[in-house]
C-alpha cells in the first residue's frame, strides 16, 4: 500500500485516510493512497503534472467520492460527507482559481464566511450580540494574516497575490481543523509571493496543513515533511533534504538535470 504516515505515531491523527482509490470509468487515477496527517502537521504535496495531487484533494475535501476507501477527521469517519458538510466540520481547502468575491469589500468576503460557519448565511437579521461576535471573528482572521488595514478595500481591485490571502482569511474564517491548500502562489507574480509564504508560515500551529505546491521555495521553507505523487501512488516521501536529494525524485519531477529550488 502506498502510505503517507504521522511523522509521530503516537500523536492521534487529525486528519486519516485509508486505501483512497478513484477511477474514471476505466482510468485508475488514485491509487491505494493512505494519509494521517496529526494536529499540527505541515506536509507538502507534490509531483509532476498529471499525478492526481488535485484529485486526492477533491477525494479529502469530498467534492469526489472515492471509489473505495475512506476519510477520517479526528476519528469519525467522514466518507460519505459531501464537501459543506466537511467544511463545516472542520477539512476546509483554497483554490488553484481564487475564489472570492470579487465585487466585495475584504470584511464582507470574510463576513460571509463566519456567516456560513455559524448558520446566520440567510439571516436578514442579526442581533447585536451576534453582530459583535461575527465583526469579532472577522477582524481575527484578517488579523492573522495582518491584512486588517485591507479590510474596506473593494476585493476585486486588489493585487492576485492579496486576493490570495483574502482566500486564505476565508478558510480561517471557517475554524479548520484540516487546511488543504491548493497551490495558494499560483499565478501570484515573483514580486507578491513573499506575502503568501510569509502568511502561510504564519498559520496556527494546531493546524493540520496539506499544502498543494509547484512553487519549491514555498514548499521547501514550509514543509517538514514533503510527499511525491506520481500516477496516481505516492512515490517517495521524507524531510526537504531527503527529498531534495533523491535521485529518483530529481529525475521523475524536477528533470534529469534539474534541481529542488536549490535546496
Amino acid at each position: 500500500m502506498a502510505s503517507i504516515e504521522s511523522t509521530n505515531g503516537s500523536t492521534p491523527h487529525r486528519l486519516e485516510a485509508t486505501g483512497l482509490c478513484k477511477a474514471f470509468g476505466g482510468l485508475q487515477v488514485t491509487r491505494d493512497v493512505s494519509l494521517a496527517l496529526p494536529a499540527g502537521a505541515r506536509t507538502a504535496l507534490i509531483g509532476p503534472n498529471g499525478a492526481g495531487k488535485t484529485t486526492l484533494v477533491n477525494l479529502l475535501g469530498g467534492v469526489l467520492r472515492a471509489s473505495a476507501g475512506n476519510v477520517r477527521l479526528d476519528g469519525e469517519d467522514v466518507s460519505e460527507w459531501n464537501p459543506a458538510q466537511r467544511a463545516r466540520s472542520g477539512i476546509v481547502r483554497t483554490f488553484q482559481i481564487n475564489r472570492v468575491f470579487k465585487e466585495l469589500s475584504v470584511h464582507d468576503n470574510v463576513r460571509c464566511a463566519v456567516l456560513h460557519r455559524h448558520g446566520l448565511a440567510r439571516r436578514v437579521w442579526l442581533s447585536r450580540s451576534q453582530r459583535a461576535q461575527v465583526d469579532a471573528e472577522v477582524d481575527e482572521a484578517l488579523g492573522s494574516l495582518r491584512i486588517q488595514g485591507q479590510a474596506r478595500r473593494i476585493t476585486g481591485q486588489m493585487a492576485l497575490g492579496e486576493q490570495r490571502l483574502v482566500e486564505i482569511a476565508l478558510a480561517l474564517a471557517m475554524k479548520p481543523r484540516v487546511l488543504l491548500l491548493d497551490e495558494p502562489a499560483a499565478g501570484v507574480p515573483e514580486s507578491e509571493s513573499g506575502r503568501i509564504l510569509e502568511a502561510v508560515e504564519r498559520l496556527p500551529g494546531d493546524l493540520a496543513v496539506l499544502l498543494i505546491e509547484h512553487d519549491m521555495d514555498l514548499v521547501f521553507r514550509f514543509a517538514r515533511d514533503i510527499v511525491v505523487m506520481v500516477q496516481g501512488a505516492v512515490f517517495a516521501r521524507g524531510t526537504p533534504a531527503e527529498i531534495a536529494a533523491n535521485e529518483a525524485v530529481r529525475e521523475i519531477y524536477f528533470g534529469r538535470s534539474g534541481h529542488a529550488g536549490g535546496h
